[in-house]
């Protein structure tokens, strides 16, 4: 989780102040796709939350195209917005709620409409920050 998040913070100038004033952070570091064709994405990550030193598990489950493994994070904006998320018995991203993509702007650095969304997302690949991957259709659900 620590390693994904300084992925996270090297690709992304100005995430690290960003996830700091945040309510809480979800952090899924491996996001593993299994299939050839169609498949099924999975991941065990851990929800940050701000003033709380004891992160809770979380487990996301989405469709895939191919096998490229991936490290998912949402930032959580706002404390409606987080406190919306840990009421949910299960929560599907674009259903349930909407998660903004995070962007950069033209300085390179995160984008401030970034903040003003309620949860943000951001995607990371080996080769760095993917730039409007949407995470739509992804489940997430406190592991058991």
């Amino acid at each position: 989780v620590n390693e994904a998040l300084s992925r996270l913070y090297r690709a992304a100038p100005g995430s690290e102040a960003l996830v700091a004033r945040s309510a809480g952070a979800l952090v899924f570091p491996q996001v593993v796709g299994g299939s050839l064709i169609v498949g099924v994405e999975h991941g065990r990550g851990l929800l940050y939350v701000a003033g709380n030193a004891q992160p809770q598990e979380y487990t996301i489950n989405a469709g895939s195209l191919g096998g490229q493994a991936k490290s998912v994070i949402y930032v959580f904006n706002s404390p409606e917005a987080l406190e919306m998320f840990r009421r949910s018995n299960g929560w599907t991203i674009g259903i349930d709620a909407t998660a903004a993509i995070g962007h950069l702007g033209a300085n390179g650095m995160v984008d401030s409409r970034t903040s003003e969304q309620p949860v943000t997302s951001f995607v990371l690949t080996n080769v760095g920050l993917e730039a409007g991957v949407s995470v739509q259709g992804a489940k997430v659900s406190r592991a058991r």
